[in-house]
């Protein structure tokens, strides 16, 4: 049986925790920044995890996490 394939996109969007989570970035933080709150740009600076409902289809894409 061949190996299975990494899917490449996912792999850069998405990180592994030491526990086996999924890290992921926050969204809206690319360009029109200037109209947004400095404490909401500091929240979204910080990677945040994936919800257990997406765990297993983000999985299912890295099989060598």
């Amino acid at each position: 049986m061949p190996k299975m394939k990494t899917r490449k996109a996912t792999a850069k969007r998405f990180r592994f925790t030491g526990k086996g989570k999924i890290r992921r970035a926050h969204a809206f933080r690319s360009h029109l920044l200037s109209g947004r709150a400095p404490k909401r740009m500091r929240r979204l600076k910080r990677p945040d995890l994936v919800s257990p409902s997406d765990e297993e289809k983000i999985k299912r894409l890295l099989p060598y996490g």
